[in-house]
């Protein structure tokens, strides 16, 4: 029996996301959630779950970001070639979609952790000589083209999916739904419902939305009323027909425009907000509505940097498949901690030097602020009083480095983009910055151990988790953050890292960072290399055996898909 045979046979939880990090070459995500789809599905490996993962094959990618000369963001297709790393198979579904057959292929990839273990990953793909021109292109572009163009998409994944998994044997007893996206899922599960109380009149169709939710688990990212992805019933008429009537769709998923957020916790047994104050969030925009929290993880073995693997190899050979033995990484000495992180931060000096042609020094403290770009996560805030930090500078002298990405539509992300430009050849000479375009998970991975202290500045309540944080901590990089989404949960002040808290919170943010970095976190670097030391062990005792991704899934297994 061969890998996928056995896949079939033993899966039993099928984890649906329109994106997914699997490698750098791969173009199927665009930031945080895609990447929580990977480590989740790299742990699910590790951990030998009975798993299948389901997602669009995205082959034109998202965004392949270039900087023009003045700062401005131009988008280029990404696109990735899945025949190097994927197998397609030879099933095919047909989904009516606009009244039209559109047929879907699936393409295996397996992910594979160290121990042996593999899960597989079905990419779902329409570009086949079957289908219509405009057809074909429906997974081409992660997030791409107008609401017509992302129903199409959902409806690939949600039923399109759903009828992959039947079609090649899968006999699946838990669906998680990674976002809204994937919500269209529950409909083929509402009709199978319907069937099986025998009645198959459209007329008078009864459908057992328990027996649904039985099977639902829905895990939401999203604190932003307008990031809910909702579309016209018109729309959902003419796209998807009476797959189900509308009066229940309408039902479960709001009487005014198809919201995909709605349907999800109307048809899902179990959902969860992502951190502890996030699922706050939730359950005020959604009262009525019980939601769980289970706070996100990251992947020790990729998010490690390899020097700081070596050192943990060395005293816990196991530690990646039991990060919480990195509870005892505060015994580390600190020669070998300091030597471990000056050599990511070489590395991470040296790539900035080959991409951009500025040199960055070793001695002198580096802030990383690198994330979507977009309004919420305030990217200016490190600019919002220039002399002040001038002066800081001037008294205690750091760098910067800056990566990101704006979805082509969101206009105030790409003004933050080219406002940074314009904030490098304002202080140049006075502070050493730099941004690098093409974020993906290789830069990701350079920044956040090669920094040495790891900036964020959401606007409090509006950070769902935060992961890049916690990937930071892994390589004793120390967190400097507003207290939102995980911070709130891993932040010990001055031990862990430190916090940036405004007078009221989330409006006083910008002295407040200001403050911190003058006062407590540059004379810290320059004046008490021992203390500094100690709080990198710090951070990776404490904060690595808890928010990692083996202890989430852990939880998922247990209060989620075990109900």
């Amino acid at each position: 029996m061969n890998f996928f045979e056995r896949s079939v046979r033993r899966a039993r939880i099928a984890y649906f996301s329109m994106e997914i990090a699997l490698r750098p070459e791969v173009h199927t995500y665009s930031g945080g959630l895609g990447v929580l789809a990977g480590d989740t599905a790299r742990t699910a490996a590790d951990l030998d779950l009975p798993m299948v993962f389901v997602t669009l094959l995205s082959k034109q990618g998202y965004v392949h970001q270039e900087i023009s000369s003045d700062g401005a963001q131009a988008n280029r297709p990404d696109p990735w070639s899945p025949a190097d790393w994927a197998e397609p198979l030879p099933n095919m579904v047909a989904v009516r979609i606009a009244g039209r057959d559109v047929w879907i292929r699936p393409w295996l990839y397996r992910v594979e952790c160290p121990l042996g273990h593999a899960i597989p990953v079905l990419l779902l793909d329409t570009d086949l000589q079957e289908n219509e021109p405009a057809d074909r292109r429906i997974t081409d572009v992660l997030y791409g083209g107008d609401d017509a163009y992302r129903l199409k998409q959902e409806i690939v994944l949600g039923i399109g999916g759903q009828l992959i998994l039947r079609a090649l044997g899968f006999e699946i007893e838990k669906f998680h739904l990674n976002e809204g996206h994937a919500a269209l899922l529950t409909l083929p599960l509402l009709r199978e419902a319907a069937l099986r109380d025998g009645d198959q009149s459209s007329s008078s169709l009864r459908y057992d939305t328990g027996a649904v939710r039985r099977r639902c688990v829905f895990t939401t990212h999203t604190p932003v009323d307008a990031g809910f992805d909702r579309f016209d019933y018109d729309l959902v008429r003419d796209t998807l027909g009476d797959y189900v009537e509308l009066e229940t769709l309408k039902a479960l998923a709001g009487p005014a425009r198809l919201n995909m957020t709605q349907l999800a916790l109307n048809l899902s047994g179990y959902v969860n907000g992502v951190a502890r104050r996030h699922a706050e969030t939730a359950r005020k925009m959604f009262p009525g509505y019980e939601i769980s929290s289970i706070t996100n993880g990251v992947h020790v073995h990729t998010w490690t940097h390899r020097a700081f693997a070596d050192l943990h190899a060395s005293r816990y050979p196991n530690w990646a498949h039991e990060p919480e033995m990195l509870a005892f990484a505060d015994q580390m000495d600190d020669a070998s901690v300091w030597t471990a992180h000056q050599s990511a931060k070489a590395e991470l000096i040296a790539h900035i030097a080959a991409a951009s042609g500025t040199h960055l020094r070793d001695d002198r403290p580096l802030i990383g602020y690198a994330r979507r770009m977009t309004a919420y996560k305030r990217p200016e805030l490190i600019f919002s009083d220039i002399e002040r930090l001038i002066t800081i500078a001037g008294e205690h002298p750091f760098q910067l480095v800056l990566a990101g990405l704006a979805h082509p539509d969101d206009k105030g992300g790409a003004e933050a983009i080219a406002a940074f430009h314009r904030h490098i050849r304002r202080l140049d000479g006075i502070i050493e910055m730099v941004f690098l375009p093409g974020y993906d998970m290789q830069l990701s991975a350079a920044l956040v151990a090669g920094c040495d202290i790891w900036l964020n500045t959401p606007l409090p309540p509006l950070e769902a988790s935060g992961t890049s944080g916690m990937k930071a901590a892994l390589n004793g990089v120390l967190n400097l953050s507003v207290l939102d989404g995980w911070w709130l949960e891993g932040c010990v002040d001055g031990v862990t890292g430190w916090s940036i808290e405004g007078s009221p919170p989330g409006t006083g943010d910008g002295s407040a960072l200001y403050a911190k970095l003058e006062d407590v976190v540059l004379p810290l670097y320059y004046r008490d290399r021992s203390r500094w030391v100690w709080m990198m062990k710090q951070a990776i005792s404490k904060i690595a055996p808890l928010f990692n991704s083996h202890r989430m899934m852990s939880r998922y297994v247990t209060e989620a898909y075990a109900r």
